[in-house]
């Protein structure tokens, strides 16, 4: 089995590098480390690449923009793969408005560069599909929503879970990350239903873990317990700091890429995160953090929130475990936090 995995020296690609390298399978990683274009040194994965090279079995990372069409579709020509999990992108929901060239090429073209070569050279692959809650735009922030004294909640009943994938993608602010993405999205569908391709959409919520390179502009829980861990200080954007995401560890992403692989339903989408289970604000944060570690967060609040951003995002995983009964949340968000503490305290141990 070859299984390509574009962004692999990311969060989300270097754990699915693992996963299949384990299982035995042949793993080209597509990853060329515009992390650290996006967000300077402190942003790149090439530490995690090198890593990874030295840990695994029969895994190789090529260098490989994927804007490169013609080198995207020589590469797929030659080592056709039956599976492709697609995780690299420009992830930035602030960063997209400074490069809104960049941005829209990297995530809409180079996720239909991919979708054209899986078509004319691998039509039989799986094809995941990491996609993004801000596909959303701000829709969600219409439901009624309460307000308690340390988190914003949805004040329904009926909206306990979550937002599931009914929610509208059109008539709403994105921020240009948010757009490009969803430009990517609806690709993907549109190979699955048209193409009939093997095509799987995540719409994820936070993703995270302990291989997060987390940078104030990007990974918002992995940038907390740096900053927790080192004394920077940290400005909360809006809200009051009461906003809630729903935290998933990155291994947890990957059994539901497995569990898609094994029985792919075409231009499926699907809502991941930590849901309701593994959902905490800003502040329930850095409380927990607090308590966990004894590191106190020295924070600011604005009063300018992000555009486009979610005030109480919690995935609804209905679907996803509907469709997959096997698969389902496997680590709390106490343990995710611990994982973090410890790598990150380790990091600054090595410096």
């Amino acid at each position: 089995m070859r299984v390509i995995i574009t962004g692999s020296s990311g969060l989300i690609g270097s754990a699915a590098v693992r996963h299949w390298d384990a299982l035995g399978a042949e793993v080209i990683g597509i990853d060329n480390d515009m992390r650290a274009e996006f967000f300077g040194p402190q942003g790149s994965t090439r530490w995690n690449q090198e890593r990874l090279e030295s840990e695994t079995r029969d895994f190789r990372s090529v260098a490989i923009d994927i804007r490169d069409r013609e080198r995207i579709l020589d590469l797929f020509q030659n080592e056709p793969p039956n599976l492709i999990i697609h995780c690299a992108a420009q992830p930035s929901h602030d960063k997209a408005a400074e490069i809104p060239l960049l941005d829209f090429d990297v995530n809409a073209g180079g996720t239909l560069n991919l979708l054209e070569a899986t078509r004319r050279h691998a039509p039989e692959a799986v094809f995941c599909h990491m996609s993004t809650n801000k596909v959303y735009g701000d829709a969600p922030n219409e439901l009624p929503l309460q307000e308690r004294q340390t988190r914003w909640d949805y004040a329904r009943g009926e909206d306990y879970q979550g937002i599931n994938e009914s929610c509208r993608i059109d008539q709403t602010m994105h921020s240009l990350f948010g757009a490009s993405k969803t430009a990517a999205d609806v690709l993907a569908q549109e190979y699955g239903r048209y193409f009939g391709l093997k095509t799987g959409i995540f719409r994820g919520g936070c993703l995270t873990g302990a291989g997060h390179s987390g940078v104030e502009l990007h990974g918002f829980l992995s940038y907390l317990v740096h900053v927790a861990v080192t004394g920077k200080p940290y400005t909360i954007f809006g809200y009051k700091g009461k906003q809630v995401r729903d935290q998933i560890e990155c291994s947890d992403v990957v059994k539901a890429f497995e569990a898609f692989a094994r029985n792919p339903r075409p231009g499926q989408v699907y809502n991941i995160g930590g849901g309701r289970q593994n959902a905490a604000s800003v502040l329930e944060c850095i409380e927990m953090i607090r308590e966990i570690s004894g590191y106190r967060v020295d924070y600011q609040l604005s009063d300018q929130n992000r555009k486009g951003d979610h005030i109480c995002y919690i995935s609804d995983l209905s679907k996803l475990r509907s469709d997959y009964p096997d698969w389902d949340i496997r680590v709390s968000f106490q343990e995710i936090l611990t994982q973090m503490l410890a790598s990150e305290q380790a990091k600054q141990d090595a410096l």
